[in-house]
């Protein structure tokens, strides 16, 4: 009986793989843009290397509202978000670290003074933002509360924008600062196209998720087998 156990429980888990071959992914756009794209690869050398089959990844940019949605009504099979606090009622695991950085041009005012930004002036300067409930418009404001207070007033956008890209362009035009990921500014910092701010009081560092239906554990199959991977690249 044991054996006849096991086999079925062989059978079960190949049905679950065979049936994990194609995931739906929807992520927040820092991810799909800047990390999504390092994570397949690898996957697919990775895969390779043991002679293994890839799986399809059907991929959707889109904000962490959004993609907390689509996991939750079966539109995607796994999320990837960069809320400040994991949504309730889903499985979540920390997939990689980022920071914000405060950006301007090199000229503007903030670039050439002497004393440093306070938190406080942050939140009272029309900033150049994404739109409503997205990750790092989230994040800003969490980090804003918990240097300021829970009762802190932010001043309103000086413009709403529906991409990182948009957002950077805008910068680079003068419109005003922005609250961006370390992650997709690297290069601009790089070549001083856009100067961070020093905000000293103010903790920017973030944490990336995934998030599924189910429990503490992601589904068996390829979903795991890339949050596996994925994971291990991070640690």
């Amino acid at each position: 009986m044991l054996e006849v156990a096991d086999e079925i429980d062989a059978g079960l888990g190949s049905l679950r793989t065979e049936g994990r071959q194609r995931i739906r992914v929807v992520a927040s756009q820092t991810i799909a843009e800047q990390l999504m794209p390092h994570w397949m690869l690898s996957l697919r050398a990775a895969d390779m290397r043991r002679g293994g089959t890839v799986p399809e990844v059907i991929l959707t940019a889109t904000n962490s509202e959004h993609a907390i949605a689509a996991v939750r009504d079966g539109i995607a099979d796994l999320g990837f978000i960069e809320n400040p606090c994991p949504p309730t009622g889903l499985g979540s695991v920390v997939v990689a670290r980022d920071e914000l950085v405060v950006v301007v041009p090199p000229g503007h005012k903030w670039a050439r003074r002497s004393r440093v930004v306070s938190a406080r002036e942050l939140a009272q300067t029309p900033l150049v933002t994404r739109e409503p409930n997205s990750g790092i418009r989230d994040s800003l404001t969490a980090a804003l509360r918990d240097t300021l207070g829970e009762d802190m007033q932010q001043a309103p956008p000086v413009l709403e924008l529906s991409s990182a890209a948009a957002v950077r362009a805008a910068v680079l035009a003068g419109a005003g600062p922005a609250a961006m990921s370390r992650l997709a500014i690297a290069d601009d910092l790089a070549f001083g196209r856009l100067l961070a701010v020093d905000i000293p009081a103010l903790n920017l560092r973030r944490q990336l998720r995934a998030i599924w239906v189910g429990g503490r554990t992601p589904p068996a199959g390829a979903i795991r087998d890339l949050l596996s991977h994925i994971t291990s690249r991070s640690t």
